[in-house]
């Protein structure tokens, strides 16, 4: 079984769900927004711990809460709010370079990794089941996401003893094509891939709508 990193954003007013709480101000106004959305990102967090708590017992190593926005005591403290006792900081750098690090950390086990967001309001444990079940044959799994993205990126025992052949380097984060530069790039370097369900996560106000209703 893998190890399970879950990359997380201190949820704090005006610092997390930008593009969301933008879109929130058109109704909301400019005061109230960000508290919502940072409310909003406090719910999709608790919910992403917890199901990643529940199969806690199923995994080799226990899993880690790698955080941004906030100092390392501060960040315990949330961890063991959240159920989950390894914290770590995520780090400077784009998305590419703040993976690669807690993969290098990761690394030590000599297990599979699997890394995963907190924008999804429908994660559930058999997605994690499912994907870690894909890494047991295939050097990359990636979650795809509506947006383009992935919302999971797993990487299997043999690759992760190459970091020089990880597929982060070069790609256009935040773009719509993220996922196929990855795959591409994963095909390039000779490994295999393959994905796993495609989902949704919550970065507009209308992706609410499919998430309260």
């Amino acid at each position: 079984m893998s190890q399970i990193v879950v990359m997380a954003r201190w949820p704090s007013p005006g610092r997390c769900k930008r593009r969301l709480s933008r879109d929130l101000a058109q109704g909301l106004g400019l005061r109230q927004a960000p508290e919502r959305a940072m409310r909003i990102q406090r719910r999709l967090t608790g919910h992403t711990a917890s199901v990643v708590t529940a199969i806690e017992d199923e995994l080799l190593r226990p899993p880690v809460l790698a955080v941004s926005g906030l100092g390392q005591r501060g960040a315990l403290r949330w961890g063991r709010q959240l159920g989950i006792s390894v914290v770590r900081q995520q780090g400077h750098g784009n998305l590419g370079c703040r993976l690669k690090r807690q993969l290098l950390q990761s690394r030590r086990d000599g297990h599979s990794c699997l890394m995963i967001g907190t924008d999804l309001p429908d994660l559930c444990p058999g997605d994690l089941r499912q994907a870690m079940d894909r890494l047991e044959s295939h050097d990359l799994v990636l979650g795809p996401a509506e947006d383009g993205g992935y919302w999971l990126l797993g990487v299997g025992r043999s690759l992760m003893q190459h970091p020089e052949a990880w597929p982060l380097i070069g790609i256009p984060w935040g773009k719509t094509d993220v996922l196929q530069k990855t795959l591409s790039a994963a095909d390039a370097a000779g490994l295999s891939s393959t994905t796993v369900m495609l989902k949704g996560d919550i970065d507009h106000a209308q992706d609410l709508q499919r998430w309260q209703g």
